[in-house]
């Protein structure tokens, strides 16, 4: 287990190539297997949500990004599966509103941030703003940003800043209790066509499919490029990048739980314990409680 985290977390101490990473990979792992390892791993979840909850201390926040059609949606309904639904919150972004557009780019994540004891998934993130941003930098224009009065004053200064603000950010974040997990699901070119083909071809799919996809398709070295820059600038010791292999759903789902077990694993969580006056008060009303 311990070998996915080390294999895919990259912290910062290095560059990366998103190129170096096999969008294949299985590490061994068999999928006639993979039904009953995730069983496992979705229980050992549990129990160490149950923790988290109770101890009310910390929070955790999960981040996926990836291309159309890397398997976020499902990864998350088959990872989380078996979690308690009151300790654990799902935020799907979509294009900012016009309110969105009068507050800084974190504004609105930051209000969906996970509470003290849960667990808060946020399927896209603030990285749409340092990603699909900078394959489109027109929908910066939107944010009517001081100093910016048109696409040729959006230089590399400007990113540099933007990904600062992240990391800031994020180590804020760190530094008062919500820990951070940062899943790129690193699907191949062909993959994503066949994946595409499928929705088409199926017709109980074909809602997610849309004409913008193919388009976003045929930017694909662009994206490439701006996550490969994202995940450099923005990989931390406190806030690591996990480069996900995802051409296989299955395994791509075993290594996000197995990563997700061993954080929590890594915080030493623990049931609160009573003080002895209220142990004692519990004692008692056990007594009560047998005597009725």
């Amino acid at each position: 287990m311990q070998q996915i985290v080390k294999k895919f977390k990259i912290t910062g101490d290095k560059k990366i190539s998103l190129k170096d990473f096999d969008t294949n990979d299985a590490e061994g792992y068999k999928k006639e297997d993979a039904a009953g390892i995730l069983e496992d791993l979705i229980a050992e979840t549990a129990e160490l949500q149950n923790k988290l909850y109770a101890a009310n201390q910390q929070s955790l926040l999960i981040i996926f990004q990836a291309m159309d059609a890397a398997g976020k949606d499902s990864a998350i309904k088959h990872t989380m599966s078996g979690i308690n639904p009151q300790g654990c919150q799902v935020y799907s972004f979509k294009q900012p509103s016009a309110e969105d557009y009068d507050h800084d780019f974190l504004w609105r994540h930051y209000k969906a941030l996970p509470e003290r004891g849960r667990i808060g998934i946020h399927n896209r993130s603030h990285y749409e703003n340092v990603l699909v941003t900078r394959v489109h930098p027109s929908f910066i224009m939107k944010e009517n940003l001081p100093g910016i009065t048109s696409e040729k004053d959006i230089d590399d200064k400007f990113w540099q800043q933007r990904f600062k603000s992240i990391r800031h950010f994020e180590k804020h974040l760190s530094d008062n209790g919500t820990v951070i997990i940062k899943f790129f699901l690193h699907l191949s070119k062909k993959e994503q066509k066949e994946r595409f083909l499928k929705r088409i071809e199926d017709s109980s799919k074909n809602w997610k499919f849309s004409a913008a996809d193919i388009e976003e398709r045929q930017r694909w070295d662009d994206y490439q490029e701006a996550y490969e820059e994202a995940i450099n600038a923005t990989s931390t010791p406190e806030s690591p990048w996990y480069v996900i292999p995802a051409d296989r759903k299955w395994f791509a789902r075993i290594s996000i739980s197995t990563i997700i077990v061993e954080t929590l694993k890594d915080l030493k969580l623990q049931y609160p314990v009573l003080k002895p006056g209220d142990a004692d008060k519990l004692t008692e009303v056990k007594r009560m409680l047998e005597d009725e």
